[in-house]
């Protein structure tokens, strides 16, 4: 399952849904089918165009990011803290030893933030390594670095380095959160990716508090035209598209409760 769900996502991306249709369009045309090649090419045109030049996926990603407010103050106490990988860049990391961050870096940014303001509390990191090869070390592994570079001590931190993907993070965290006798954590990774982590945690009986971090947009974006950043509107349209499409697989195959999780 999930090496099918990442050849499914190789192809299922906007921009390679854009490049099929264009190469469908080449191959159509090739053998005289005009009128077929000519659709495949304007649909190919217009993922392209949403994907590149709308506020489309700002749109969806606000929604997602909206699911769970974000705090306005620090809780009372904390005992402990769950944060979900996907911070590290595991491939930088293994080759050359280091703890090279990538767009989520919030997730440790707030964790070690929180660390420092509540020091009896402990820190369970969750995520291996998830490339398809499995050659790369685990993100669990190099937060130990990170957390000790800034004076965290190892016995805080509780390693889950094992997991590919949020749904493995939820299992082994039950586990290991039961073996510890820890309950009620913080919930720390991405705005985006909160309602599917929720989800999942509630259904392997997890009782956590929702804390988001490393929001992508402004949260007041319409839907309209942007010529300005189409760059930055494909990669926000691209996380968009692969976290409702998460969704809507894991509620279809009963991994989480509900579509849209709350």
């Amino acid at each position: 399952m999930f090496l099918l769900s990442k050849l499914f996502w190789v192809f299922a991306q906007p921009l390679s849904i854009a490049f099929l249709l264009a190469t469908l369009a080449a191959a159509l045309a090739f053998v005289g089918w005009r009128r077929l090649s000519g659709l495949s090419a304007c649909l190919a045109a217009l993922v392209l165009f949403i994907t590149l030049f709308t506020t489309t996926g700002v749109v969806a990603l606000q929604v997602l990011e909206a699911r769970f407010e974000r705090q306005a103050k620090d809780p009372a106490e904390v005992s402990c803290m769950i944060i979900l990988g996907g911070a590290f860049d595991n491939e930088i990391n293994t080759a050359r030893g280091g703890m090279e961050l990538n767009q989520s870096a919030d997730r440790f940014v707030e964790a070690l933030r929180l660390a420092r303001n509540y020091p009896e509390a402990r820190i369970l990191i969750s995520g291996g390594d998830g490339s398809i090869s499995g050659t790369f070390e685990g993100e669990a592994q190099t937060a130990e670095r990170f957390f000790s570079a800034f004076g965290i001590s190892p016995e805080r931190l509780i390693k889950e380095n094992t997991s590919r993907t949020t749904y493995e993070n939820s299992l082994n965290t039950a586990e290991l959160l039961k073996a510890q006798g820890l309950e009620n954590c913080l919930l720390i990774t991405s705005a985006f990716h909160m309602p599917r982590s929720v989800g999942l945690f509630a259904k392997a009986s997890i009782t956590v508090k929702p804390w988001p971090v490393d929001y992508r947009t402004s949260g007041v974006v319409g839907p309209g035209l942007d010529f300005t950043q189409p760059a930055l509107n494909a990669q926000i349209t691209t996380t968009a598209a692969r976290e409702w499409m998460s969704l809507t697989a894991y509620y279809l195959t009963g991994r989480i409760g509900s579509f849209f999780p709350r």
